[in-house]
This record gives structure tokens, sequence and C-alpha cells, in this order.
């Protein structure tokens, strides 16, 4: 990053998790200004207690990214503060194995399309009219790579990471025109401690890096990646 350019403003959803740490820490160590959103905010506030080295004056708010509602006067007191947005990360989503397909509930299906696909569109609509207006702009959010097909009992987790896709190519074709670069990143098995937990048997040396896929968010937030639009940038590990 030139030492000499402002900061950049950049704001990530589900920023406590592991991933969202990642990211934070990567975009923290470019100077750039955070403002950080989990659903919790006792938990964000805990995870961020003691920042790394530039990460000083990072917002921190909580809000429910499947509620418009919710995420209203979050998005409006962040620009506010910060007068625009760079670059938007959404980490916010969610994992569950579920029923066979043909069994499957509505329950479960509406709670993976909320989590990883309707969250997208509940963000990105606050964002994106500021970004548009400054005429420049980032969207990275984080799909799987999962998404290209279907799995047993992942039949609502693999459809909702689908659509998440769809509406990232479906953005980056409405906004492409306005200097605003809109990209996935699709990673195999992120190596984290829940997915430890739940795999405890599994060679988590295979896995991708939560390190690895935050360097991967900051080249598609980069100037290096201002000819992408609309793809999905897959990350395999060694799986």
């Amino acid at each position: 990053m030139d030492a000499t350019a402002p900061p950049r403003h950049v704001v990530i959803t589900g920023a406590a998790g592991a991933l969202g740490r990642a990211v934070a820490s990567r975009f923290a160590a470019e100077g750039a200004r955070l403002a950080l959103i989990d659903r919790d905010l006792q938990h964000l506030q805990t995870v961020f207690a003691h920042p790394e080295p530039g990460q000083h004056g990072m917002l921190l708010h909580a809000a429910d990214v499947t509620s418009d509602t919710a995420m209203a006067p979050v998005a409006a007191a962040i620009l506010d503060a910060f007068g625009a947005v760079d670059v938007l990360v959404h980490v916010a989503g969610g994992f569950e194995m579920g029923e066979p397909t043909h069994t499957l509930s509505r329950e479960s299906w509406l709670r993976m399309m909320d989590l990883n696909a309707w969250s997208f569109v509940a963000v990105t609509g606050h964002f994106i009219p500021a970004m548009m207006f400054q005429r420049s702009g980032k969207v990275v959010a984080v799909s799987a790579r999962g998404a290209t097909a279907g799995a047993a009992t992942m039949g609502a987790y693999s459809a909702s990471k689908s659509a998440l896709q769809r509406l990232v190519e479906s953005l980056s074709r409405e906004v492409r025109a306005a200097g605003i670069n809109v990209n996935s990143i699709a990673p195999g098995i992120l190596d984290t401690p829940a997915n430890r937990n739940a795999m405890p048997a599994a060679e988590h040396t295979l896995w991708v890096s939560t390190g690895a896929a935050a360097r991967a968010v900051a080249f598609l937030a980069s100037d290096g990646a201002q000819a992408i639009h609309g793809q999905h940038l897959v990350l395999d590990g060694l799986s």
C-alpha cells in the first residue's frame, strides 16, 4: 500500500469469527480504518479488546445482517463516521448439515437462505448507494467451493451459497459501470477451530488457512483486481 495514500475505509461483517478476524488483521496491517459488524456486541468487544498494531480506532457494531431494519442504523452510523466506504467484505454466513433433500424442512431452507444469500442483499443495500455516489468501491463476499454442486444432506446450504454467487454476479452487472467491483472468494474447508472440533480426525493441513483466505480477499479489494467483475475465486487448498 502507498504510504502517502489516505487510509481506506473497510466494513467487515461476521468480524468476530475466525475468518472475519483474519480479514480485519489483514486490512489493519495495510493501515485501513475498520468498521466491524457481528451479531453479538459483547463478543465483538471481547475479540477486539486488545487490538493488534494498526487496529486502533475501530468501529464496533452489533447487527443482524439478515435484517434490513437492523442494518439501516448501523450502516448510517458507519457512513456518518467514515464519510465513505471503500471496501465491504461480507464474511457473515452460516453452515449446517441438514435433512435429506426430500425431507428438507422449510425452517432449514429459510435459515440457510437468510444467512448466506439474503444477508448479502440486506448488507449491500445500505452501502452500494454511497459507493455509486463516489463512483468507486470494492465488494467481496465469502461464498464456498461447494456452491458449484449439491451434496448429500447439504441441499439448503449448497443452494444458499449458489444463490449468493448469482447475487454477486447480478450486482456486479448492475454496478460495474459505476466503478464498483463485486466478487467473492469460494474456499473449500477453512481451517478454523470450529471445523477442527467438528472433524477432529480430518487432515487439517489440507484445508485453506484463514490467512490465505484473507489474502485472497485483500487481493480482490485491491487495485490489482480492477478488471475483475462478478467472479468467484476458488480456494482449494490441497483438498
